[in-house]
């Protein structure tokens, strides 16, 4: 339960399968993200698998291969509660994980020419 919870976190980046209208899949767009992120038990295994430096359950794997073109695309696919979901988990990615957020940018966005803008938009001002 706690792996399809996590993959669920990153499924609103990007999801394993298309559907007929080019969407990606709705299966997960009712997790409670507010979990996920406030566990991070749940979040670091697939932070991990998506940086190649520990083992992808079969969900984690599928999803990795899909990260770049959500980011290209600013999340084209998505249906509209995954592109909300989208960005809260980058946003608290930004905000409160910062060494994995760098992490994810220079292995998915090196130039950063698509993360920059979720920066900008998402990094909230520390007082």
């Amino acid at each position: 339960m706690n792996s399809l919870i996590a993959f669920c976190l990153f499924a609103v980046l990007a999801v394993a399968l298309a559907r007929p209208d080019d969407k990606y899949t709705d299966r997960y767009d009712n997790v409670d993200l507010d979990e996920v992120l406030s566990n991070s038990r749940l979040l670091q295994p697939y932070i991990k698998c998506i940086l190649d430096t520990d083992r992808c359950a079969p969900d984690a794997k599928e999803l990795k291969e899909h990260i770049r073109e959500a980011l290209e695309t600013e999340c084209a696919k998505c249906t509209e509660a995954q592109k909300k979901g989208t960005r809260r988990v980058i946003g608290h990615l930004i905000n409160n994980e910062s060494e994995s957020w760098n992490k994810l940018t220079a292995k998915y966005d090196p130039e950063n020419k698509f993360t920059a803008k979720y920066e900008k938009e998402l990094r909230e001002i520390k007082a």
